[in-house]
């Protein structure tokens, strides 16, 4: 039986990766695909199976698959990986958000629906041994170890030492990844340490949606204002426009339930007022003060979005950046300036 006991328990903050664009070659590095689904990390014991995200937020409850398979470790062990849902057989971002249902008949009925699976890649404990502070190379072969038996609902993450087979995770376009992360296999795992390296194919930024503007008379939304925060500032970083009039409609139930007065709003007294180096761009509101007209509807900065973008200038998309989709699964304190400073420093920015 397992015992209760683990010398790893929450709150932990998972390893983190930095940005770059290139895959990184060495005599000892390990490549993983990078999933695309929700960070977790999983603390089993005789206690039960505790499912956290990034953030800590318990996620045990849309999850009862995940943990059915869990509970079948052969000791007690802390998981660290990524939780994925699957329809036909090809990994479903849009059917993973559907699983946080707060209703118990709702999430058992997707569970069998669009059943969910968990890719470990780290292992952080096993029985009475914290590992953390292990190399990596050893952290895996333990992972191997404490996961051979389970069934199909958890699997460990292929991984390599071969740059040229790691390229081709780059390269193809295959559901459910989208890049390569990069360990040291000498590494520890650092808590909340950006220690990785993760290569993506296309520039991303997860940012807080701080306001909109409104098409026409008709009141729905035409672009989101975009911001990050910088320290406890929020700064607004560009606009994400261009939506087809079924999302300008989504968009518009979605945000119309956070429209708040400007006052309290953190640009309750302007923002962008430092300008750019172009200038006003087209489409932002840079020069916007509380002495001029207001053209736009504050938003309670609740809420993330996955945009892709071109090009950075300072601290703003050079263009209307694209919207790809909603990430409740981040705190909007966790969307700092660092993505697009990283962004810059590795050839997005300026040319």
């Amino acid at each position: 039986p397992m015992a209760p006991a683990l010398p790893v328990r929450p709150p932990v903050r998972p390893m983190l990766a930095r940005l770059a664009r290139v895959l990184p070659e060495g005599d000892r590095f390990w490549y993983e695909p990078k999933w695309d689904g929700f960070r977790c990390l999983a603390f089993c014991s005789g206690d039960g199976v505790d499912l956290r995200s990034r953030h800590d937020r318990p996620l045990s409850r849309y999850f009862p698959e995940i943990i059915e398979a869990l509970r079948d470790l052969p000791e007690p062990a802390v998981l660290d990986g990524e939780l994925l849902t699957f329809v036909d057989d090809r990994p479903d971002f849009s059917a993973l958000l559907a699983r946080l249902h707060p209703a118990r008949s709702r999430v058992e009925r997707l569970s069998n629906e669009t059943p969910a699976r968990y890719v470990a890649f780290d292992l952080l404990a096993r029985n009475g041994d914290d590992l953390r502070s292990s190399p990596f190379e050893r952290r895996r072969a333990a992972l191997e170890e404490v996961t051979q038996d389970l069934p199909a609902t958890v699997r460990i993450t292929p991984g390599t030492v071969d740059p040229a087979s790691a390229s081709e995770w780059l390269g193809a376009s295959t559901p459910g990844i989208d890049g390569v992360v990069v360990k040291g296999l000498d590494a520890a795992y650092a808590e909340g340490r950006r220690t990785m390296t993760k290569v993506k194919r296309e520039r991303t930024a997860d940012c807080v949606v701080a306001g909109i503007r409104v098409l026409g008379d008709g009141g729905e939304v035409g672009s989101l204002l975009l911001a990050l925060y910088d320290d406890d500032r929020l700064r607004h970083v560009g606009v994400c426009s261009s939506f087809g009039v079924h999302q300008r409609w989504e968009l518009t139930a979605t945000l119309a339930p956070l429209v708040t007065p400007l006052a309290g709003h953190p640009w309750e007294h302007g923002f962008g007022l430092e300008g750019g180096p172009l200038g006003r761009l087209k489409g932002t509101a840079g020069r916007w003060t509380p002495d001029l007209e207001q053209d736009w509807i504050p938003i309670a900065p609740r809420l993330v979005c996955e945009v892709t973008y071109d090009h950075v200038e300072g601290i703003r998309f050079r263009h209307p950046a694209r919207f790809r989709r909603w990430r409740p699964d981040r705190d909007p304190r966790s969307c700092t300036l660092d993505q697009l400073q990283e962004a810059a420093a590795i050839g997005g920015g300026k040319r």
